[in-house]
């Protein structure tokens, strides 16, 4: 039972799953296996370092398959020439999230290229709706990364009641497996957008060590908050925060920010040594709620290939079940 949707259709692309564009460990390589294998892989653009995203974008004109490019919307804005250079590389679709892309909007569609964007309420919905948007991701607060607060369940339905059918629903935060993606369908979603299970993948550029913490970690070992940012000299616009797995440094400073705030220079210091030695007791990995449901580092295609397999199966079910009531 292929499972075909509006979202596939619209990105003709064969399954309903999208990779989220992890700042710089969502390389050419991972967003290349991800549409290889039927999905859609979208290039980690991030903050916008020129140098990496023209080496990776390089990397996508040479291939065949479709593929997106995904930015900080708050963050390219300091920089918006860089949208030229993601342009050029003809990409399907470009992915704006955490911030307003009526600005950029316009060079999106005179390119032809399909514009996504992220969202985690019904007033973003509205804003990337006006600013002509093709696809929506509405974002739970599970997610890895950068968000908002409100549950993967409150925002999905919330987002697709709003949309009305007039564009594609995705969802995303805490979406790890088959049993995510049949239940987000079965909420009205069009599929999914992954990142941390993707970021347990062979082909994502992430730190091994990262990995290896990913698949370690046990449900409810992640956190939303500030620390991180505070830490890295990086803080986010309301009402975005970021969620990591809960690590040593995370142990120390929760409770206890207005004081870090107070001794950012020195903590600053401390944690971007430990994150240039890769010191993941002290240096943040990313990763959202979805980490208890992931405890292998597979290729993206057996990712993809288990996540439809499994949802597929769930979906039958469902079909054929009778009710003896």
């Amino acid at each position: 039972m292929p499972i075909s949707t509006p979202l596939t259709a619209r990105l003709r692309v064969e399954h309903p799953i999208l990779s989220a564009p992890m700042d710089v460990i969502a390389g050419a390589r991972l967003t290349m296996a991800v549409s290889e294998a039927g999905g859609f892989g979208i290039l980690g653009g991030g903050y916008g370092e020129r140098s990496w995203l023209e080496a990776e974008t390089a990397k996508l004109k040479k291939f065949s398959g479709a593929f997106g490019i995904g930015f900080i919307t708050w963050s390219m804005a300091r920089q918006p020439e860089l949208l030229d250079v993601a342009l050029a590389a003809k990409p399907r679709a470009i992915m704006l999230s955490f911030g307003d892309p009526r600005p950029f909007a316009p060079r999106v569609k005179a390119a032809d290229t399909l514009l996504i964007c992220q969202v985690q309420n019904e007033e973003m919905a509205e804003q990337a709706l006006d600013a002509g948007a093709d696809i929506l991701v509405a974002q739970g607060t599970e997610a890895g990364g950068h968000g908002a607060s409100r549950t993967t369940i409150d925002v999905v339905p919330a987002i697709i009641d709003l949309v009305a059918g007039r564009v594609p629903v995705a969802a995303a935060g805490g979406i790890a497996d088959g049993r995510g993606l049949a239940a987000m369908l079965t909420l009205g979603a069009s599929g999914v957008l992954l990142g941390t299970r993707f970021y347990a993948s062979v082909e994502c550029d992430g730190a091994d060590e990262a990995k290896r913490r990913i698949c370690a970690a046990s449900s409810g070992n992640s956190v939303r908050g500030i620390i991180f940012d505070l830490s890295r000299n990086n803080v986010w616009p309301a009402p975005f925060t970021g969620r990591c797995l809960i690590n040593d440094h995370a142990r120390r400073w929760i409770g206890r920010e207005v004081e870090l705030m107070q001794n950012v220079k020195a903590v600053a210091a401390e944690y971007a040594a430990a994150r240039a030695a890769g010191n993941f007791d002290i240096a943040a990995v990313i990763a959202g709620e979805a980490v208890g449901l992931i405890h292998d580092i597979p290729p993206a295609a057996e990712i993809i290939g288990r996540i439809v397999t499994e949802a597929e199966q769930i979906l039958l079910g469902r079909r054929n079940f009778v009710s003896a009531a």
